[in-house]
């Protein structure tokens, strides 16, 4: 593909994600929604539902040459999904928990993998109507009320020893995370929603780095793979190996860091194996 088709993907599946962005709001504010229990005992809403037949829809009539993949649809065999160059990766809305809790921090997500990595990438925050994009080698970008601003990780004065600014979960334990950083390096936290928006926290320099411990899937780190390495930070696994996409049968993810600065020995900021005191 050329740089301006993928540039009019990009533009679509912006586009795309705020439509569904107004389509959650308006269930979201009405509470016109029920809630169910997944086989895996997560949450999923009727909004989910409604966003995934809207997104996967308008992604069909964009690129109809090109298969979709959301984590609220079926999910075909690792056999078929490899026959794939390219597809389209969505999550209808990340931070399901933040939805029903009624705290606004959840958002919308699509990604346009190619050859097994995250190409373009969107996240849309609906409650704060913001819009996250990047496209790999061209940038990431926010775009709100104040217009399009170009995206960059915080800039550490002294990266091996300033304080760090970790994001973390509202939902999830605290200690899960925190018995896996240095207590020798300082660091404040900023509670933050879903995944996606935590990686843009990182991409716009609000945060530094995010640790996930637990279950999640492709769908919620393949956008924001490309918007965090685009600003300058990357994501990895908690073992700083790189991520797969659609190379494994479950399409589950290890637990991940987002890191923002590659100056700051981020290995020696998360101890991985220190035992809980």
């Amino acid at each position: 593909m050329s740089a301006n088709d993928d540039a009019k993907l990009l533009e679509g599946a912006a586009l795309i994600a705020q439509r569904a962005g107004d389509l959650i709001m308006e269930l979201y504010e009405e509470q016109a929604y029920a809630t169910y229990e997944k086989a895996d005992e997560s949450p999923v809403t009727s909004a989910d539902y409604a966003a995934h037949r809207f997104i996967t829809e308008q992604l069909a009539e964009l690129s109809p040459d090109i298969p979709i993949l959301s984590e609220e649809g079926a999910h075909l065999s690792l056999a078929e999904r490899q026959q794939w160059s390219r597809y389209w990766l969505i999550d209808p809305i990340d931070g399901t928990q933040e939805f029903i809790a009624r705290s606004g921090d959840f958002t919308v997500v699509i990604a346009l993998v190619e050859l097994h990595q995250p190409h373009l990438g969107v996240i849309y925050w609906p409650a704060g109507d913001k819009l996250y994009l990047a496209q790999r080698g061209a940038g990431a970008f926010r775009r709100d009320i104040n217009g399009e601003q170009r995206l960059r990780v915080r800039q550490l004065q002294q990266p091996d020893s300033d304080p760090v600014i970790l994001a973390i979960s509202r939902r999830q334990p605290r200690e899960r995370v925190m018995q896996r950083m240095n207590p020798d390096r300082n660091l404040s936290t900023l509670p933050a929603g879903s995944c996606s928006l935590k990686a843009c926290l990182i991409a716009e320099g609000q945060a530094d780095c995010f640790l996930r411990v637990g279950p999640t899937g492709e769908w919620d780190t393949a956008a924001a793979e490309v918007i965090v390495g685009e600003a300058g930070g990357s994501i990895v696994s908690e073992s700083f190996t790189p991520l797969t996409y659609n190379e494994e049968a479950q399409l589950g993810n290890p637990n991940f860091l987002i890191l923002g600065d590659p100056r700051v020995p981020w290995q020696d900021v998360f101890i991985r194996h220190r035992n809980p005191s």
